[in-house]
């Protein structure tokens, strides 16, 4: 059990925020890297194997982790449970977390946008949250990270959609381009209240890093639905690097 072995772990499985926490404060990082470790653990859960009974199996076994007292002998397990301790987080978002990811095991679609909104708000948001309170977040600042965090996850599902329906999944509700673009500008909207509830995060602004792509993806769909149908929906590298440095640089989300 160390951080290095969830360092790793990231690194191979979700490279946008192994960039994102590379860019934080050396003394952050080993708060982040068991957060995305395990995010990454869930999400690819419902993905390793054919059988959804299997598939809930692993994900109630990540519900049984963070539920327990005392800490498992596994390389990604170990270091939550220290960090759940150390940082005195809520072990009922990251149940939920690994909840809503039943979703992805199964085809069907998404009841209605209530329960699109709650998945993006469980999985997303919380993670976020849980990030920015693992680096010292005060409580007052949990709505407006969960509002960014919220549009991170919107834009990266969106450019996720494409994979998805390759897959058999039913990912959007309502996927006609008027009804996208209207689905991204609700992220922009959630980061423009997040930004106007002026809270000061201080220290744990680095946390934040893995959203630095939103704004930019969201303002893609709007101008063009259709990136998202048509796999277009992305950043050119240059633009990745930049805006992660500037965001990194100055602290500003």
């Amino acid at each position: 059990m160390s951080l290095q072995a969830c360092a790793d772990l990231v690194e191979r499985g979700d490279a946008d925020r192994f960039a994102a926490v590379m860019a934080a404060p050396i003394n952050l990082r080993g708060r982040l890297w068991p957060l995305y470790a395990f995010n990454l653990e869930i999400a690819r859960a419902p993905w390793v194997t054919k059988e959804p009974m299997i598939a809930e199996m692993r994900l109630q076994w990540w519900r049984d982790v963070v539920a327990e007292k005392a800490p498992r002998a596994h390389e990604v397990a170990g270091p939550l449970h220290d960090l759940i301790g150390a940082a005195g987080l809520d072990v009922a978002v990251l149940d939920r977390m690994a909840a809503a990811r039943v979703w992805d095991i199964y085809s069907d679609a998404f009841e209605d946008q209530a329960a699109f909104d709650r998945y993006i708000e469980d999985s997303a948001a919380g993670l976020m949250w849980l990030a920015a309170r693992s680096c010292g977040a005060p409580d007052q600042a949990e709505r407006a990270v969960r509002d960014y965090g919220w549009a991170s996850g919107l834009a990266n599902f969106l450019w996720a959609v494409p994979g998805l329906e390759q897959r058999g999944r039913r990912p959007l509700v309502d996927g006609r381009p008027g009804a996208v673009r209207d689905l991204a500008a609700r992220g922009l909207e959630k980061i423009r209240q997040a930004r106007r509830s002026e809270i000061r995060l201080g220290a744990a602004a680095p946390a934040l890093l893995a959203g630095w792509q939103a704004e930019a993806l969201l303002r893609q769909v709007v101008a063009d639905p259709m990136v998202v149908a048509e796999g277009r929906l992305g950043l050119s590298e240059f633009q990745r690097r930049g805006l992660l440095l500037w965001q990194g640089l100055t602290g500003r989300w």
